[in-house]
């Protein structure tokens, strides 16, 4: 999911990982060094110029003092078209956790964790840790996708600009909103087209999918191991689908339904985290409960709240929590269970005045910096998306479509939902849509019963799409099953990649 200014509902980054860190904001290249390949050239096997990493961004927002010793930073020249590709290049900032041992390496394992938009090199530097299982016998790798941070990263105006964007409010739910989100849109199109013309044509998921393979090279892999979450199951399941005999061990994780519309997607994930949303809700009430007595009093009472500061918004320091913020906090929160306990406080707070952590909520989301500027992952996401989708809809079919999510959740649904792609400056192409591995080795797909932001039916569908993949059902709450804290998800997950084990056909493993 993603601001609601953008496209109402879309997929997100896993709050899991965002809470150790976010994006960069330089798109210069993580470290100095050859990269790898000439330009329009096949990169050689192993000719990645490792070095130490100087711009990894900690969860403050800062910059570290002293580089730390155990990651390695390098860049990769790829074709900025591939259709031309002795012509002009980009490139793409990589970041390497050595395998640790004991064991015989396995080779690199390389990782995207979502968006789109997310940044492989702040992100891994964050949470390498939560791999530590993996990182013995693999080389953990990830990168900042094109279009994404270092790697050309997606611009669209100012600090000040993106504020604008991601405080707008959706409610009320009327004729004035929604020329007001039009008229937003409109600009956010032309900042994006005057900051980053040169890439938006060029950063979608297809040609990404090129890149790494590329970077499979350059990595000196006869295989491409990949773990792939949330929008990196797409990425996944199209790298299979353009590669399919150089797939080694692939897990994907969180998984989209590639094939599904924008009014498809919108629906079935506004339902999602209203359900997420009611979840958490009756968790609260279970025991002492700050928003109310039940569920329903609850509920009331964030209602009001959400009104409330559609009226009038709360002062924070020198900034404004609106009710577009403060919807953008409540979903940022529920992509985990685990920051259930501080969204029930940040919400009680909100009611009695200090909005200082449903703002913090909603910076977290949007990549937004203690200094006002902001990472690429509100701007990364839609530039992909639209390219990843011919989709251009009207003013019907938009309309239609929020009619649909406001009667599933007036929290979650509003105006605006695929507005943005429909005056976005560059074409879309449906092929990143279409998936099918046959012919690769085995993937595992793993789907969570209660996931907000990749609601479970979509795990069966790619499953069935790719043609090569087991399902492997998790019946927790979350967006991502490895990081939810299951010792069985991780322990079926490690046993595939480590050692190549399988899962069985309907596996599945209980709530965490």
């Amino acid at each position: 999911m993603r601001s609601v200014f953008l496209t109402a509902t879309a997929v997100g980054l896993l709050t899991s990982l965002a809470a150790c860190g976010t994006t960069a904001d330089t798109p210069k290249p993580a470290a100095t060094g050859s990269p790898g390949t000439a330009t329009g050239g096949m990169p050689q096997a192993g000719s990645i110029a490792w070095g130490a990493c100087t711009d990894i961004v900690q969860p403050d927002g800062e910059a570290p003092a002293t580089p730390n010793s155990a990651l390695q930073c390098a860049k990769l020249a790829v074709p900025l078209d591939y259709a031309a590709p002795e012509g002009e290049s980009l490139d793409l900032a990589l970041i390497r956790v050595p395998a640790t041992g004991p064991g015989k390496r396995l080779g690199s394992l390389v990782f995207n964790f979502g968006g789109p938009g997310a940044s492989g090199v702040d992100t891994m530097a964050q949470a390498a840790k939560a791999f530590e299982s993996l990182n013995t016998r693999w080389d953990l790798v990830s990168f900042d996708p094109r279009g994404v941070e270092r790697s050309a990263g997606v611009r669209c105006g100012n600090g000040a600009d993106m504020d604008t964007f991601t405080s707008m409010n959706t409610q009320p739910v009327n004729p004035e909103t929604r020329a007001k989100m039009a008229a937003a849109n409109k600009q956010f199109t032309e900042l994006c087209a005057r900051d980053s013309g040169r890439v938006l044509p060029y950063v979608g998921t297809v040609n990404a999918a090129q890149d790494m393979d590329r970077l499979r090279t350059a990595l000196g892999d006869a295989k491409l191991n990949y773990f792939g979450m949330s929008y990196g199951t797409q990425l996944g399941g199209v790298y299979a689908t353009k590669f399919p005999k150089n797939v080694g061990r692939m897990v994907l994780d969180a998984p989209l339904d590639p094939s599904v519309t924008l009014e498809q997607r919108t629906v079935v994930q506004t339902a999602g985290f209203q359900k997420a949303y009611q979840s958490f809700l009756k968790d609260c009430v279970k025991q002492v409960c700050e928003l109310g007595p039940d569920v329903a009093a609850a509920d009331r009472n964030v209602g009001k709240l959400m009104n409330d500061l559609t009226a009038k918004p709360l002062k924070v320091g020198q900034r404004d929590l609106t009710q577009g913020l403060a919807s953008t906090a409540v979903a940022a929160a529920l992509y985990s269970d685990l920051t259930w306990p501080l969204l029930e406080t940040a919400l009680a707070q909100g009611m009695a005045g200090n909005g200082e952590s449903l703002l913090y909520l909603a910076d977290s989301y949007t990549g937004r910096k203690p200094n006002g500027t902001y990472t690429t992952a509100m701007t990364s996401f839609p530039a992909i998306t639209c390219v990843d989708t011919a989709e251009r809809p009207d003013a019907a079919e938009l309309l239609r479509t929020e009619e649909k999510a406001l009667k599933i959740s007036p929290l979650f649904g509003g105006p605006g939902a695929g507005s943005l792609c429909g005056v976005w400056p560059a074409p879309g192409s449906d092929e990143a849509r279409h998936v099918d591995a046959t012919g690769s080795a085995p993937i595992v797909v793993v789907a969570g019963k209660g996931d907000p932001a990749t609601p479970y039916q979509w795990g069966p569908k790619l499953t069935a799409q790719l043609k090569t993949a087991t399902l492997v059902t998790y019946e927790g709450e979350g967006h991502g099953a490895y990081l939810s804290g299951s010792r069985c998800v991780q322990g079926v997950v490690n046993s595939y990649l480590n050692d190549g084990r399988v899962p069985q056909k309907g596996a599945s493993c209980p709530a965490a």
